[in-house]
This record gives structure tokens, C-alpha cells and sequence, in this order.
């Protein structure tokens, strides 16, 4: 059942990611349809890239289509499903302009904040603990006083700490065209630190499957980066577009 408060931090995490870009995307040339053309991509893309792993493993739920409105959604791989479905939107629009340091900090806000509604959830928690500031999150399977980590007020702090600096970086130009990929690089590495005290199925060599996918998914942003930048050096660049 869902809760009334997690809905609507929800949707407080998707108005704050609005507001914040419409200050990083103040510079990009575009109308209001291409933008809104844009977010779309980027909506659905994550959208797609959160239910994914789900579906793929619920192979009986994706024959029926099933698994598709089923419980379960990862906020890593929907991240890099928006990043693509952003490019799907830009090739089907003809747009040439890169985007992606605009994007950086309002989605960092907007996650940030929706892990707040995990908390709420409550969700994605983490592992038992004897830390002072470990959580009951009174689960009915946890004993009675069973502390957990709070993971999703660590990552609340993480996606959080991201956004200033990406806003710093945007404004300073350091980086130009690569935040986007700075962002989703660090948040794998993040996401496969903080899996050791999160009570996810354990695979091969006792690592989750958020953990491997950080390892495929961080080498493939890695060569995006060496790709954009080794493009960048051969052309002039725009100082009115953000590379994505």
C-alpha cells in the first residue's frame, strides 16, 4: 500500500528538480517544445531503466507483462536509463546541442529528495546496526528494536552534496560537458560502497547485482567521457552549450 507521505515527497523531489533546472537550463537555446521533448525522454527513459533489471529477472513476468506493474525499481540503473532516453529524445528531435551539465544538478536534487520518500517508505533501508544513529524502522520480519542503517539518509546526503558541487562546477566551467557523467560515475562507486551494509541478495563473489552493474556500467560512462573529451579537443567549443 502506498503511503501518503511518500507520494508526496515524491512529488516534491520532481517539482525541486524542475525548479533547479530552470535555473541550469537558462543557457541552452532551445524552445519550450524541445525542452519538454527532452524531459520526456529523460522521464521515460528512467522509467524503463528502473524497472529493467526487475522485468529481465522475472523472466515468466516479462513473457505476461506482468512484471512490468509489479513492486521494484532502482534508482541507478533508471539514472542511466534517463541519460540515454535523453539522447534517444535529442536523435528523434535532430538536435545536435548537448545537454547533460544542466541535467547534473536538478536530477541530483530531485533523488535526493526521493530518497527522503524512501525513508518515509520505508524503503531501501539498510542492515542491522549498533551505531548511535541506527533506525527502527519496525519492519514486521526485524525483531522488536532491530536498528538499521538509515541508507537513505546517507544517499539523501549524497545526491545532496553532489548537486552544490555540480552547481559549482557548472557555474566555474571546470569539467564543461562531463558533469553528467562525473555524477553518474560517483554514484557507482557510491552505490557499490554502501551495498556491503545494504540487505540485498548476495551473487557472485559475495557482491550484489547493483554492485555488479556498477562495475559494467562505471568503465562504459568512463569511455563516454575519454570519447566526449577526445571530440572536444578537435573542435571549437560553444561557451553557450553544455556538452553532455
Amino acid at each position: 500500500m502506498l503511503r501518503w507521505d511518500y507520494s508526496v515527497m515524491m512529488g516534491f523531489a520532481i517539482f525541486a528538480g524542475w525548479l533547479v533546472s530552470r535555473r541550469t537550463q537558462r543557457p541552452l537555446p532551445l524552445t519550450g517544445w524541445q525542452k519538454c521533448g527532452i524531459a520526456l525522454g529523460a522521464f521515460l527513459g528512467g522509467m524503463i531503466g528502473a524497472k529493467l533489471p526487475f522485468v529481465l529477472l522475472d523472466w515468466d513476468g516479462f513473457l505476461s507483462g506482468r512484471a512490468w506493474f509489479d513492486n521494484g525499481k532502482t534508482i541507478m540503473v533508471g539514472l542511466v536509463g534517463g541519460y540515454f532516453g535523453v539522447e534517444v529524445a535529442k536523435w528523434a528531435m535532430h538536435l545536435q546541442l548537448k545537454t547533460g551539465d544542466t541535467f547534473a544538478a536538478p536530477v541530483a536534487v530531485a533523488i535526493g529528495i526521493g530518497r527522503l520518500a524512501c525513508f518515509c517508505a520505508p524503503c531501501c533501508y539498510g542492515t542491522p546496526t549498533d551505531l548511535p544513529w541506527g533506525i527502527d524502522f519496525k519492519l514486521p520480519a526485524d525483531a522488536e528494536h532491530t536498528f538499521r542503517h538509515p541508507t537513505q539518509l546517507y544517499e539523501f546526503a549524497f545526491h545532496m552534496t553532489a548537486a552544490l558541487i555540480l552547481a559549482q562546477l557548472q557555474k566555474s566551467g571546470l569539467f564543461r560537458g562531463q558533469l553528467i557523467k562525473l555524477y553518474i560515475i560517483s554514484y557507482l562507486g557510491y552505490r557499490f560502497l554502501t551495498e556491503f551494509i545494504r540487505p540485498e541478495q548476495r551473487l557472485w563473489l559475495d557482491l550484489t547485482i547493483y554492485q555488479w552493474a556498477a562495475l559494467l556500467l562505471a568503465p562504459a560512462f568512463a569511455f563516454l567521457w575519454w570519447r566526449d573529451a577526445r571530440g572536444q579537443t578537435s573542435r571549437q567549443a560553444d561557451p553557450a552549450i553544455f556538452p553532455a
